[in-house]
């Protein structure tokens, strides 16, 4: 450990880090190697990078040391070493998608969330599992393997921002991108019992970032903390005119409301939407019903409401996510349909009987439960507070490369509708794995839900507890 410092290097956050630096109590460059010796030693068990970048990274830090120096700052993530999930192209940097398809592709220009955290002075780490295509399911049948979680490497860390929840929970990172079309951001955030927020559609930039549908993809970070979570939202938001679904709108300070309690705020508690899910376990139950007390106790109005079945949201996202995956893939999977994993390839496959009527109606199922998620309740509450998940990760040993993997998540829903949706831990099992709950809010009203979810943070501690990994010693 750093005798100046109070804590490992990789326990700080990026806030923390932040105040370090500026205050020159710490380096880009000694972070960074930090960073790179944990990767070396717990990579090798928990298979969360496909590719580190070692020089480049080194690079990015002494670069950052000097603009410190020399009174340049960029922003909050300036010196901050990060990592992307390998569907991010990356300019002179292989991107895979994690599939033998695209092995050999090296991409001529960055994305546009990764130009902006070039722009803002962060240190690019490396790239990160997913599951193929951020589709398909935890394959053995792939390049590389799939990410494990830090909590209990038996188990799954979430799909499909695998190696970026894997990466967070562990220390590795304290900062990673995923991208969420059903859940892949909140999901491993569940699994892995860290922070994960989907955005609201269109604000953030998802040029360059491969797609797996066009109108459900979100893309978004996962961290340590809430507030490093709205740090990284002043660095990647914005509009980009050549993304069609980008929103022009003003921005705001996504960190300006943090550290205020959530008196005056009324919450929606569709308690029996996930009520009746079959899947559901007690302790997510009691673990849910313990987090509305504790937001009542802090001072906001917790009302329970009623929703449509999820059946109708699944059916919705799914027909959707299918038609559009199927459409992107088409020419592929009937020129290479032996280079894709079993679970991608019956996924995406699936695609092809679905029908023209079948999609129209999706669509307008769409509009009807956007505006009941909409008017009903956010007309009437500040934000939804709901399940995640409904059971502990998995072991991966469960999972059979014969069938299709089993779905124990509530995130689609706000796929389909396109809100703002934070991920966040409220607790532990009994085996000790993680478990939690989403916070949404209304349409780019991020300032909100990341208000809710600092307030319960700061309220429940639950993010004080880390996996006990072997970690070398902080430089």
């Amino acid at each position: 450990m750093n005798p100046v410092l109070a804590k490992p290097l990789h326990e700080l956050s990026i806030a923390e880090a932040g105040r370090l630096l500026r205050a020159g109590m710490l380096t880009s460059t000694a972070l960074t190697e930090h960073a790179l010796s944990c990767i070396a030693s717990l990579n090798p068990l928990l298979h969360a990078f496909i590719l580190v970048t070692k020089e480049r990274a080194l690079a990015d830090a002494a670069r950052a040391d000097r603009d410190f120096v020399a009174g340049i700052d960029k922003g909050p993530l300036h010196g901050i070493p990060y990592a992307l999930k390998d569907i991010y192209e990356t300019a002179g940097i292989r991107t895979t998608c994690h599939s033998k398809l695209l092995l050999d592709h090296v991409p001529q220009a960055d994305c546009a969330v990764e130009a902006k955290l070039k722009a803002g002075g962060a240190v690019l780490l490396g790239k990160l599992a997913t599951h193929e295509f951020a589709f398909g399911g935890p394959s053995f049948d792939l390049p590389f393997p799939p990410a494990r979680n830090p909590w209990n490497p038996e188990h799954f860390s979430g799909g499909s921002s695998s190696g970026s929840g894997a990466a967070v929970a562990s220390g590795m990172v304290r900062m990673a991108m995923g991208s969420d079309t059903g859940g892949s951001i909140r999901g491993p955030a569940f699994y892995c019992g860290i922070v994960g927020l989907k955005p609201t559609y269109g604000l953030v930039s998802r040029r360059g970032v491969f797609p797996l549908s066009y109108t459900l993809d979100h893309i978004g970070p996962l961290a340590w903390t809430v507030e490093d979570v709205a740090l990284t939202m002043q660095v990647i938001a914005g509009h980009d005119p050549l993304d069609p679904a980008s929103a022009d709108l003003p921005l705001p300070d996504y960190t300006s409301q943090l550290g205020h309690d959530v008196r005056g705020l009324t919450l929606a508690y569709p308690r029996g939407f996930f009520l009746r899910a079959a899947d559901l376990s007690s302790e997510v139950l009691a673990s849910l019903d313990a987090a509305a007390q504790q937001m009542t106790e802090l001072g906001a109005t917790v009302n329970e409401v009623d929703f449509p079945e999820f059946d109708l949201f699944n059916a919705c996202g799914r027909i959707i996510l299918t038609s559009e995956a199927h459409a992107i893939h088409e020419k592929d999977l009937k020129a290479r349909p032996l280079d894709y994993a079993a679970y991608t390839y019956v996924r995406i496959a699936a695609g092809a009987a679905l029908t023209g009527p079948d999609l129209m109606q999706a669509f307008r199922l769409r509009r009807e439960l956007t505006a009941f998620v909409n008017e009903q309740v956010l007309g009437q509450h500040d934000a939804i507070i709901t399940a995640n998940g409904l059971c502990p990760a998995p072991r991966l040993d469960e999972y059979d490369p014969a069938g299709l993997p089993k779905n124990t998540l509530q995130t689609i829903p706000f796929n389909v509708t396109g809100n703002p949706a934070l991920g966040i831990p409220t607790g532990f099992s009994r085996s000790g794995l993680p478990i939690g709950m989403q916070i949404v809010g209304r349409p780019f009203d991020e300032v909100t839900v990341l208000r809710i979810g600092a307030a319960y943070e700061a309220a429940s501690g639950v993010n004080h507890k880390r996996p006990v990994l072997e970690l070398p010693i902080a430089v």
